[in-house]
């Protein structure tokens, strides 16, 4: 099981590009696992339009109108560069040496297992969790507050218990991270700007 970033997967299947101003070159893809729209700012400050399943253009166009403040704050992060490579080298560093350790301390408190942990360069999820136990997580994990961290962390170690996301694994979550509807919200609300 897996924890999605807000932005779509790189297996994308183009639509066609058309332009919605003001911020073209804008694109559409379908992609066929998505389960919402989604968007993302791309390096060259192409807009990126994601529509899921059953989704349509019509309803993709008016999402990007909904989301026009974000889709200009991405933009203005690309244009600018605010994050210089040091810096995120640095991060990916301090990721490898903390997030495991972290990991294996709460699967320790909650009596689980885990086989491997890895630390990855994830575009399309903040962790994930196969049925062998190896849990991987997205190195950014390092840049959110401490609280958000820990509920990604938990989110995949309650995987271990059990692998989807019925009422039944919310409750484990909820019973291990009594807040974690409010670390949800903090990913939908900031998550999209850590890419």
């Amino acid at each position: 099981m897996q924890l999605a970033l807000p932005f779509g997967s790189d297996t994308t299947r183009p639509i066609a590009p058309a332009p919605l101003a003001p911020f073209a070159p804008t694109y559409f893809v379908r992609h066929r696992r998505a389960r919402r729209y989604v968007l993302r700012v791309d390096t060259d400050g192409r807009l990126r339009v994601t529509i899921p399943r059953g989704g349509s253009r019509r309803e993709a166009e008016a999402f990007v109108q909904r989301n026009i403040d974000w889709v200009a704050r991405q933009r203005g992060r690309t244009t600018t560069n605010l994050r210089p490579v040091e810096d995120e080298k640095a991060s990916r560093q301090k990721a490898r040496r903390e997030l495991p350790e972290r990991l294996l301390e709460l699967a320790a408190r909650y009596g689980l297992a885990v086989s491997r942990v890895s630390v990855r360069n994830q575009r399309s999820r903040w962790g994930s969790c196969g049925r062998d136990g190896h849990i991987c997580l997205n190195w950014r994990l390092v840049l959110m507050p401490e609280s958000v961290r820990d509920y990604v962390l938990v989110h995949e170690l309650m995987h271990l218990r059990r692998m989807d996301h019925s009422p039944a694994y919310w409750r484990l979550v909820a019973e291990a991270c009594p807040d974690y509807r409010s670390a949800r919200d903090w990913l939908r609300l900031h998550g999209p700007s850590m890419r």
